[in-house]
């Protein structure tokens, strides 16, 4: 059985991985699907999202990497999938999810759902707070896996440099003449 893990994955976040390698164990195959959005304005390119999850997931050979565009259901049966996978964090994930399982069904019945709580130390964890986080210069490291880490740090970085050039640079009390 071919299940597809959908989403954005801007960055994929310690969350995500538990819940890919938790569903590894599940399925057969494991297909974490990066949604190319048009109107998002993501921190990744998608390739660079795609090459993090493969390095995230390298352990785990029957978890495969792709991405798409349009339906998730269309992508879905593209790949003979049987099952979508979401995961909940709390009440109002499943609002939000449960309508587009609905939904989904009436795009394809022959496509299942399958909704998994996360665990309860990634409750709180999305890719929104872990960019909110970084933006503030605060540490991630506890959050996503170091490679990522790393990835975030410079695009932060190279961001607040870009954006502000004005900024000089700190002369410390030694240095001073």
């Amino acid at each position: 059985m071919i299940a597809i893990y959908p989403g954005s994955f801007d960055p994929i976040t310690l969350g995500h991985l538990d819940l890919i390698q938790r569903s590894s164990r599940l399925f057969e195959r494991v297909l974490v699907a990066v949604l190319r959005n048009p109107n998002k304005m993501p921190l990744f390119t998608v390739e660079q999202r795609l090459e993090q999850i493969r390095l995230s997931t390298k352990h785990l050979p029957n978890v495969g990497v792709d991405s798409f565009d349009g339906l998730t259901v269309e992508y879905a049966q593209m790949q003979q999938a049987q099952v979508l996978l979401r995961g909940l964090r709390a009440v109002s994930d499943f609002e939000i999810e449960l309508q587009m399982a609905h939904t989904n069904k009436t795009l394809s019945t022959q496509i299942e759902t399958v909704f998994l709580a996360t665990s309860n130390e990634y409750s709180f964890l999305s890719s929104s707070v872990v960019k909110e986080i970084a933006r503030f210069g605060g540490s991630v490291d506890h959050l996503v896996p170091p490679h990522i880490a790393l990835d975030i740090y410079q695009c932060y970085n190279q961001k607040s440099l870009a954006s502000n050039p004005t900024t000089t640079a700190t002369i410390l009390p030694h240095e001073s003449t």
